[in-house]
């Protein structure tokens, strides 16, 4: 090894040293910023979803869309815990964002503004809920689906970062991690999800709704949403 390789090495190090030791600060300081009760009220929001027989649709662009997938992979499959359990609730939902012939066709015909809208007008109903993932929150196919999803009544549920952008104000509930820092945000948004995903783990291992069909679930949303129709006729 020549002298100017063996000193080039310590400051190649200290560099990443630098980065590693700056993002992890970044880190610890978003994860304190962020309410534990912001992530209950997501969390409580969800499992009632989930009990109710609601289908979660997720979406995200870029790394949001991987944590989308991410997400919905834990949702589904994560919350039956280790080893999977064979009884008990489970979570019913999607990865809008995941290579499909249905976001390509709609990407194809009708732009990429409109990809998640399209799906969730099809897909989301009262009684549902619709998690969008965006570091800006300003992502036009992101605003398009959070209106899409108010129109189906579904509820929007985002993980966001900055100010939040148009899509906090569109949502129902929303996390904010108070960053510019994309990496930094999305990190958090993972941790999130598996904040999530331990809890409703927990909840849904020993739901009292686990023995009811999908067909009774179904029957008890829309038997919930006439008596809240005939409840706001009635004017309470």
């Amino acid at each position: 090894m020549s002298k100017s390789s063996s000193r080039s090495r310590p400051t190649q190090t200290a560099g990443a040293r630098a980065v590693a030791e700056t993002h992890i600060a970044q880190l610890r300081e978003c994860l304190d910023a962020v309410q534990p009760t912001q992530i209950e009220k997501v969390a409580d929001r969800l499992r009632k979803v989930v009990q109710t027989g609601g289908l979660v649709l997720i979406a995200g662009n870029g790394g949001s869309a991987a944590t989308a997938s991410h997400m919905a992979l834990d949702l589904a499959k994560g919350t039956l815990g280790r080893p999977p359990r064979t009884g008990g609730l489970r979570v019913r939902t999607l990865s809008l964002c995941d290579p499909s012939p249905v976001l390509t066709a709609w990407a194809n015909d009708s732009g990429y503004d409109g990809v998640f809208a399209e799906q969730i007008t099809t897909l989301a109903r009262p009684g549902d809920a619709v998690v969008l993932i965006s570091v800006s929150g300003t992502s036009p196919n992101v605003v398009a689906a959070a209106r899409a999803a108010r129109l189906a009544g579904a509820a929007v549920i985002s993980l966001l970062g900055r100010g939040g952008g148009t899509v906090r104000a569109l949502s129902d509930l929303a996390v904010t991690v108070p960053s510019d820092d994309y990496g930094v945000v999305e990190d958090v948004h993972l941790a999130i999800n598996h904040m999530i995903t331990r809890y409703l783990t927990g909840e849904l291992a020993g739901s009292a709704g686990s023995s009811k069909t999908p067909a009774a679930r179904r029957a008890g949303r829309r038997s919930a949403r006439a008596s809240s129709g005939r409840r706001a006729r009635r004017g309470h």
